[in-house]
């Protein structure tokens, strides 16, 4: 008869498997949601301000299209200066994890995507709600709602995902995701 030999469980072996497990749900990655499958991400958009409408394909269930990928930054570029930046695939797997979770038919309407450094100081001029380091001005934040979910439960979805930022403007009927530190406002 096989004997197992014990295993010696250190004070800080215990201590690092106590927080891994207490963390790792609360902190899955949008691609850690989505691992094991090869299913497509698809992203409709509309954008606010220019009345442009977007649906693309940015992974194929394998990998990251980047001819989608450059159409969508296109269409999230700063629509007052026609700047534009790379956007975070974080971020847009954020938006599917997002609309999956919700259980969503409906289409992104854009409020901001890409913000460049001067429109941010206009508009951190206009409002004090503004970041002056604002992560739009990096590809990594957008505002926006979903056509069929009420933004107070997008609010409640995306909070609960915790991958990143989310900020909650009722008066203006939209959430702002980004993908820097978990918190909310």
């Amino acid at each position: 008869m096989h004997q197992s030999k014990p295993v010696h469980l250190t004070r800080r072996k215990f201590i690092t498997f106590l927080g891994c497990a207490a963390c790792s749900p609360l902190f899955l990655s949008p691609n850690a949601l989505f691992a094991g499958t090869h299913e497509k991400r698809t992203l409709d958009f509309y954008h606010t301000h220019t009345n442009e409408k977007l649906s693309a394909t940015y992974f194929d269930g394998l990998n990251y299209d980047n001819s989608a990928l450059a159409e969508i930054n296109d269409f999230l570029k700063d629509f007052r200066t026609g700047e534009q930046v790379s956007f975070d695939s974080v971020l847009l797997d954020s938006l599917f994890a997002l609309k999956t979770q919700a259980q969503s038919r409906g289409t992104f309407e854009v409020i901001s995507g890409y913000r460049s450094p001067q429109t941010n100081e206009a508009l951190r001029k206009k409002s004090g709600g503004v970041a002056k380091r604002s992560y739009h001005m990096r590809g990594k934040a957008i505002d926006i709602r979903l056509t069929d979910i009420k933004t107070s439960k997008l609010r409640n979805i995306a909070k609960s995902l915790r991958h990143g930022g989310v900020g909650y403007y009722a008066k203006s009927d939209f959430i702002h995701l980004d993908t820097g530190p978990v918190r909310s406002w």
